[in-house]
């Protein structure tokens, strides 16, 4: 049995991600599906803990452009990855398999609070981990907080899940002769602009060497796929 690449990983999961084939909202059968995948990579013993977005029902940063004040649009864009969070923790459920949400702000109805020991001990049991609520900060994305999150439990990866596979010099939808990158500098991201986290997360992992790796969540086996250590998608270090 061939050893898995990696033993604690983060996996980072855009809102729009969830969409599916919707304008909004979540479809079910892409939730399904990435808790399969979540499940696959579980059964291998990996330790892993997800951040999700919450740009699929509410964008803080548009919101705001519109007049909302940013801090009040931000904590409305972190409720909504509470929403996500919790509906990634039941489709893990009916998976069979076992799933702790931790809010970086306060819901004890509906989840634990924030804590890093409290989260490691939950990985070291065997638990997904799945924090919700961003940094608990306004003016802070869930890009951000998946790369502080990944260095506070020490995942040796963030696993960056999106629509495409992989990083582009231009809009693959746009551009059918875009091309994809299969490894980039942190430097390379952050001298041309190019769209993969926000500058903060970036600069965050490059001070912790922390390397992110882009792929397809959409496509089943992927997530098994980059753990095992195959080449999927795009490499940022």
């Amino acid at each position: 049995m061939t050893e898995n690449r990696y033993k604690r990983v983060l996996l980072k999961l855009s809102g729009e991600a969830l969409l599916g084939g919707q304008e909004y909202g979540v479809d079910t059968s892409v939730i399904k599906n990435i808790a399969g995948q979540i499940k696959d990579v579980h059964a291998l013993g990996v330790q892993l803990a997800v951040v999700i977005g919450g740009g699929n029902i509410f964008r803080g940063v548009s919101a705001s452009a519109k007049g909302m004040d940013r801090a009040t649009a931000d904590y409305v864009g972190m409720l909504a990855t509470v929403i996500n969070s919790l509906m990634l923790q039941d489709a893990l459920e009916k998976e069979g398999v076992s799933t702790r949400v931790l809010s970086a702000i306060e819901m004890k109805e509906l989840a634990e609070p924030y804590i890093r020991r409290r989260a490691e001990r939950h990985l070291d049991k065997g638990r997904v981990i799945i924090f919700a609520a961003g940094t608990g900060n306004p003016y802070f994305t869930t890009d951000t907080a998946a790369s502080l999150r990944a260095m506070e439990i020490h995942a040796e990866v963030i696993l960056k899940g999106t629509k495409v596979d992989g990083v582009y010099d231009t809009d693959p939808v746009k551009n059918p002769a875009a091309k994809r990158y299969e490894k980039l500098t942190y430097l390379d991201v952050l001298k041309q602009g190019i769209k993969v986290m926000d500058t903060t997360a970036i600069s965050l992992c490059m001070d912790n060497n922390l390397p992110i790796i882009v792929f397809d969540i959409k496509t089943s086996g992927n997530l098994l796929r980059v753990v095992k250590g195959e080449t999927v998608g795009t490499l940022v270090s």
